[in-house]
């Protein structure tokens, strides 16, 4: 097995995170790790879902859908977590076929996910779609996701839609160097969620934390790390950013 194997790469990204979650006096188990793998192909999923990698981010939702297919009927098990922006004429294929949606910022588009959420999938009961909320913690004009201040609101309507579960909070904050700057965004992102527990939600979840801060987000909190350059390598060039 060479450093660069997707076993080995999967071990380094876990090791990562189990450091980290030590180092906060976390138990590892605590921390979910979703596997990011917008750009990449359909072998690469099952590279990694064979050496134990469970769930897997999408960005684009006919890409997403296509690897489900490929992959279904060898690697049923997997979870698809659907982690970009989303428009409303897609709600249907994402409630109709992913287990997740990170990245909720409007009403509407979460409406839209709980009146398409259907009862079964190929004759087998489902479950309700596990929902984020994304927040802009940064306050950055080029990202998706609802202002901090705004986040109760939304997250008590969100709340009571059936067929959906609302976990948490997501959040991509601005880029930083060192850990201490990394770690202040998550840290305000840890505090929403304990704020809106407090009102009265049943929040476990904080979907923060890429290949480049991990370690920060782990340290303040997080439950889920979206990790893919580290597991899988650079991305092809429509991609910029590092998730």
């Amino acid at each position: 097995m060479t450093p660069s194997s997707p076993a080995a790469r999967l071990r380094q990204v876990r090791e990562r995170i189990a450091a980290a979650a030590t180092e906060a006096g976390r138990d590892p188990a605590s921390v979910r790790l979703l596997a990011v793998s917008k750009t990449f192909p359909a072998e690469a999923v099952a590279e990694l879902a064979a050496c134990g990698q469970a769930d897997f981010g999408e960005n684009y939702v006919q890409e997403g859908l296509g690897k489900m297919a490929a992959l279904r009927a060898t690697h049923p098990q997997l979870g698809w977590h659907f982690i970009g922006p989303l428009q409303s004429n897609k709600t249907r294929e994402v409630a109709a076929q992913f287990d997740w949606v990170h990245a909720v910022d409007r009403l509407h588009i979460a409406q839209r996910l709980s009146a398409q959420r259907p009862a079964a999938r190929n004759g087998s009961p489902l479950s309700p779609l596990q929902l984020c909320i994304q927040v802009n913690i940064s306050g950055e004009g080029s990202k998706s996701g609802i202002a901090p201040e705004a986040v109760a609101e939304l997250a008590h309507a969100v709340a009571v839609l059936p067929n959906l579960r609302l976990r948490g909070l997501m959040c991509i904050p601005a880029p930083a160097e060192g850990l201490q700057a990394q770690r202040a965004p998550f840290a305000r992102l840890r505090r929403l969620l304990a704020e809106l527990n407090r009102q009265g939600l049943a929040l476990d979840t904080l979907s923060m934390g890429m290949s480049a801060d991990l370690e920060a987000a782990v340290l303040e909190g997080a439950t889920l790390v979206r990790v893919g350059t580290a597991l899988f390598g650079a991305r092809v060039a429509r991609q910029t950013a590092q998730v």
